[in-house]
């Protein structure tokens, strides 16, 4: 890691195939930081989170992500990034068949967790955090949407990750469950784990105000305002 940055970007190119989206990109994102990310769609928010965990290259400039260097990055340590990473998208993507532990411990095997007592244990720590403690033994389909995307939000801190990346996380929410999600990412953030959050919810920026970053005209603008 660069200093206190979990995220460096210097005058990087981003390409979709041969296709330029995001040109000569400058970005820092630290320790605990709280960033939204927002643009229109089509802007590059996308593709710019892609670069981050490891999807997209990058051509020209350099990169660094949880002190991975992504101009540099081989396949076979993508795996390592994206375990210093925790994902939240709109649509939920939990296990329907499985419980809720079913779900945490299918991740936490995924990613080379072996002993029983320590995954039990996770599972148990990530849940009390979002506040679901409780909802251990539950079916996806028996929680709300917002239950759900809380689990989202557990699943992504069990490798204890240094930031946090979610794309529109309050996409399929209503607004005072939408609140309750920033809030909990907010809480997350102040815990010293950085949070980009891409959306287009500009209700929910001004309900919680913090550094913006703006994908505009194939360029990525620091600390705009609205």
């Amino acid at each position: 890691m660069i200093g206190n940055s979990i995220i460096k970007l210097n005058n990087v190119d981003i390409f979709q195939q041969a296709h330029l989206v995001l040109s000569n990109v400058n970005l820092h994102i630290d320790k605990g930081d709280f960033v939204w990310l927002i643009g229109q769609t089509g802007s590059g928010k996308s593709s710019l989170l892609k670069v981050i965990y490891g999807d997209l290259g990058i051509k020209g400039g350099t990169g660094h992500a949880c002190g991975y260097e992504l101009s540099k990055l081989p396949g076979r340590d993508i795996p390592y990034l994206r375990r210093k990473l925790g994902i939240v998208f709109q649509d939920f993507q939990l296990l329907t068949d499985r419980t809720i532990e079913q779900n945490l411990n299918f991740v936490m095997r995924a990613t080379g967790w072996t002993d029983k007592k320590l995954i039990a244990e996770k599972a148990l720590d990530v849940l009390e955090k979002v506040g679901l403690r409780s909802k251990l033994k539950k079916m996806p389909h028996e929680l709300s949407g917002g239950e759900q995307q809380r689990v989202v939000i557990a699943r992504a801190l069990l490798n204890d990750p240094e930031i946090i990346l979610a794309d529109e996380p309050t996409g399929n929410l209503d607004p005072e469950t939408s609140e309750e999600i920033v809030l909990l990412l907010k809480q997350i953030s102040q815990s010293g784990t950085a949070v980009l959050v891409a959306t287009h919810d500009y209700h929910i920026i001004r309900a919680f105000p913090s550094r913006i970053i703006k994908c505009e005209n194939g360029k990525v603008l620091e600390d705009v305002a609205i």
